[in-house]
């Protein structure tokens, strides 16, 4: 890293792989990086923004995780590498996890999904990994 950059802790959540842990630096290439290309934020609860590829549902990238209401229901999928990183209200940036949201997400996101369209609906099953 670079003098004078600030560093993020934050989780990595790749298409059919568990979360993991990753620090990263907060400017826009290294987010780009990750997702590999535009980045295109989304809040979640307490101040937690999954940042995933703008175009990752256009691009061909493997679909990753769905994306849940508070009633269990999905209401989208994240296609593509995606992270999970703060946004404070009182700040203009993104910031490190908490060690609390670190785990809060990872058991969120820890089971890998498989999705299938079938009669119209889509179907999303857990992936068993290593």
């Amino acid at each position: 890293m670079q003098e004078g950059r600030v560093v993020m802790r934050v989780l990595v959540v790749e298409p059919e792989q568990r979360p993991r842990e990753e620090e990263i630096g907060d400017s826009l290439a290294a987010m780009q990086k990750i997702v590999g290309g535009l980045i295109q934020p989304i809040h979640l609860d307490d101040s937690v923004v999954l940042v995933c590829n703008e175009e990752g549902k256009f691009m061909d990238m493997p679909a990753n995780r769905g994306l849940r209401d508070k009633n269990g229901q999905m209401y989208d999928i994240v296609f593509g590498t995606f992270f999970l990183c703060s946004a404070p209200a009182d700040c203009d940036h993104f910031a490190s996890l908490t060690p609390e949201q670190i785990e809060r997400y990872r058991e969120r996101f820890y089971t890998p999904e498989m999705f299938w369209g079938v009669d119209g609906h889509i179907v999303c099953l857990p992936l068993e990994v290593d």
